[in-house]
């Protein structure tokens, strides 16, 4: 699932002269973390019925509602670490990056941090979402595997690409299309905020600005979440693990239309609003305490 302090939002605005400091580096790296473990952990349930619904056996065959909140332990496990990476990449980026350029507030700045961070996140990423995704739509004997196992048998039968990283390409695929329109409108709704409504940005305006982002981004790159969820999921025999990303996406729609494509959208949508509003608000309110701890030392 993608992550200011002061009257502006983002750690802070940036000094064109200042190079990226280490606190500013240990800040993203904690306040990414808090947020992404609290997102998982809350929002877990919404997350297991769109993998369901998003699964090649259907719905009710993959699971229903029953043991809603499987694969929790992988995602509790990755969660932190992976968004940690994620911002401690992405606000190191958009520091250097305007620096090099000599800009300020960027959305092309915005967009290649984004989606290099997006890169390294994968990193951690896809072996947790190869757990977890498996764990919420195991079925008979195998429904009482471990992550480690899972992830052990992946790797035993397909090797280290094709069973720990496989879905890695669709992955990112999905990620960085989803990074280049949420963090730049991101971004531009936390710049205009002030502007508009006359008052400061606080956490609770950060987390609107992410929750607005994060639906309309999570919207439009269903289709390539379905794709993601497909490889993941498939059997090693099946036809969705061999086929080009392309061609399961004609799959599903000459399977199952455009409805197919944008399975699990509505679960989606929510879970990424509700957890937009979680992330960047959590990421902002750490932020802060953690610069007012470091400023009254």
């Amino acid at each position: 699932m993608a992550a200011e302090l002061g009257p502006a939002a983002f750690p802070a605005q940036i000094d064109m002269q200042e190079p990226v400091s280490k606190i500013k580096f240990l800040h993203a790296l904690a306040a990414g973390g808090v947020a992404g473990f609290v997102v998982d952990i809350a929002l877990f349930p919404i997350d297991t019925v769109k993998t369901r619904l998003q699964s090649e056996l259907g719905f009710w065959r993959a699971g229903g509602f029953r043991g809603i909140y499987k694969g929790l332990a992988p995602a509790a496990a990755g969660s932190a670490p992976t968004a940690a990476l994620f911002f401690c990449a992405y606000e190191c980026g958009k520091h250097l990056l305007s620096y090099a350029s000599n800009t300020k507030d960027s959305p092309y700045v915005h967009m290649t941090a984004a989606s290099s961070a997006e890169v390294l996140a994968c990193l951690i990423r896809v072996p947790v979402e190869i757990a977890k995704q498996r764990s919420q739509t195991l079925l008979g004997h195998k429904q009482h595997q471990t992550a480690l196992q899972i992830l052990m048998r992946a790797y035993r039968s397909e090797g280290l690409r094709r069973g720990l990283y496989r879905g890695f390409g669709s992955t990112i695929m999905r990620e960085i299309p989803f990074s280049l329109i949420q963090f730049p409108l991101w971004e531009y709704f936390k710049l205009q905020w002030t502007p508009m409504t006359g008052f400061d940005s606080s956490p609770l305006t950060v987390a609107l600005c992410g929750a607005i982002a994060g639906g309309i981004a999570a919207g439009l790159t269903t289709p390539l979440d379905v794709v993601k969820t497909r490889i993941m999921l498939a059997d090693r025999e099946s036809l969705s693990r061999r086929r080009s990303i392309p061609a399961v996406l004609h799959g599903i729609y000459i399977e199952r239309g455009i409805s197919g494509l944008f399975a699990g959208v509505v679960p989606r949508v929510l879970w990424i609003t509700l957890g937009g509003a979680f992330f960047f608000g959590f990421y902002d309110l750490t932020t802060r305490l953690l610069s007012a701890a470091n400023a009254a030392d």
